[in-house]
């Protein structure tokens, strides 16, 4: 689902309408995750009548007070519209958490001819792959609730990562999985330069004799030996 939105700009149903449109944006917020496209108008009575029930479904599955773990799903609102002030009216009923295209994005159009809607409202689910869960899913959210997302989930196979990040990640360093491993290199590394300057150090000291080193260094070798050695039963 990821591709079919990457190259487009989506845009959050917030207070100030923030547009997630580069990559890194996009794949943070929909990969991994179950989709659902809404479909619908302002001038359609039965939109306006299924709104509060796509809400209260959405709400109890990403909101933490009903759910501790935010669901892996996302809600994108593709308007068919006549005008950009039904648009904008619509929006204001739909949940905040929930997506959407611009009205002047003609990608609108292409979607509803690619999955073939005909009739609003409808919800057409989607797997993380693109491909469709269910063609549309108004009548069984209507009737389910919240047990549709259990179906899907299990249908889509989709991974329930618990360590991810909140959706929120604006203003976190992201790392990545190889992340402690390349600290330990850096951390090795960094040892070694210390060793070595302190080597240097050690040459320059008045009174210091070549022999030292190598002395030195039987010593710490007998000594790792000794710490290393097994021990003796007596």
């Amino acid at each position: 689902m990821v591709d079919l939105f990457l190259d487009r700009v989506l845009v959050r149903n917030n207070w100030d309408q923030d547009e997630l449109n580069t990559e890194r944006e996009i794949i943070g917020i929909l990969e991994n995750r179950i989709l659902m496209l809404f479909f619908a108008s302002a001038e359609c009575d039965r939109c306006q009548e299924f709104v509060p029930t796509l809400n209260d479904f959405f709400k109890r599955l990403k909101d933490p007070f009903y759910i501790e773990n935010p669901a892996l799903l996302a809600l994108i609102y593709i308007s068919l519209d006549e005008s950009e002030e039904q648009q904008e009216s619509f929006l204001k009923e739909l949940h905040k958490k929930s997506l959407f295209l611009a009205y002047e994005d003609p990608y609108r159009k292409e979607l509803q001819a690619m999955f073939k809607v005909t009739d609003v409202p409808t919800v057409v689910v989607l797997r993380p792959d693109c491909s469709v869960l269910s063609p549309n899913a108004v009548e069984d959210i209507c009737r389910f609730g919240c047990d549709c997302f259990r179906n899907w989930q299990e249908s889509a196979e989709v991974v329930e990562r618990s360590f991810m990040l909140n959706e929120e990640f604006d203003n976190l360093n992201l790392r990545s999985a190889t992340d402690p491993v390349r600290r330990l290199k850096y951390k090795t590394e960094d040892d070694k330069r210390k060793k070595r300057w302190w080597k240097v150090w050690e040459k320059q000291k008045p009174g210091y004799e070549e022999g030292e080193e190598e002395q030195d260094g039987r010593w710490d070798a007998k000594g790792k030996e000794g710490e290393r050695g097994p021990w003796r039963k007596r």
